[in-house]
């Protein structure tokens, strides 16, 4: 993971990953900043059981976690959910990555507030959480760099960037508009 190329404007570092997933794992937490403002967040777990686990249909498995605040407009977008989970198979198939056993869920939350918080503006945030079989490649291990790669891209769509490298040529890429910053009420 370590040797992947990561597009401008991302920030990712090492964190401490789940200890009870799986024998072997390694966690890394990223944002996608412009300036001072963090426009989606995630977290990318690399998960590794010699033995194989039988609901992953190999030895090695990725989970996600990335989330981004949106315009309450953009949440009663019905189709929203499905393009956002094609941002992520798009990312991976535009590497021409093989996986597979891909699974996960597209939240949309919507915050109102009242009474001493009536001031706050309404706040929208999305969120994917996904897992995928990484299939294994020479030696036996897949391409994580890629793989990382490829989940930094979803990570750039969901905070509104258009798509960059080899994405650039996918047809039918929807965007969000890009946002600035999160929404963090005051006070």
């Amino acid at each position: 993971m370590k040797k992947a190329r990561l597009r401008q404007g991302i920030e990712i570092d090492p964190t401490k990953p789940p200890q009870r997933l799986a024998p072997h794992a390694y966690a890394l937490e990223a944002a996608v900043v412009d300036g001072d403002e963090d426009l989606a967040d995630g977290r990318l777990i690399l998960l590794h059981d010699p033995a194989g686990h039988d609901a992953w249909q190999g030895t090695f498995r990725l989970v996600t976690l990335v989330r981004a605040e949106l315009e309450p407009e953009m949440a009663v977008d019905p189709l929203l959910p499905e393009v956002c989970w094609s941002w992520l198979t798009g990312a991976l198939d535009a590497r021409g990555l093989t996986y597979g056993e891909a699974s996960g869920t597209v939240t949309m939350a919507a915050s109102h507030y009242f009474g001493g918080l009536g001031e706050r503006r309404p706040a929208t945030q999305i969120e994917i959480r996904a897992s995928w079989t990484p299939r294994e490649g020479m030696g036996g291990v897949p391409d994580t760099a890629a793989h990382l790669s490829a989940w930094c891209e979803l990570l750039c769509q969901i905070a509104g960037l258009p798509p960059v490298g080899p994405t650039e040529t996918m047809t039918g890429v929807v965007s969000l508009p890009q946002r600035r910053g999160p929404h963090h009420p005051q006070g």
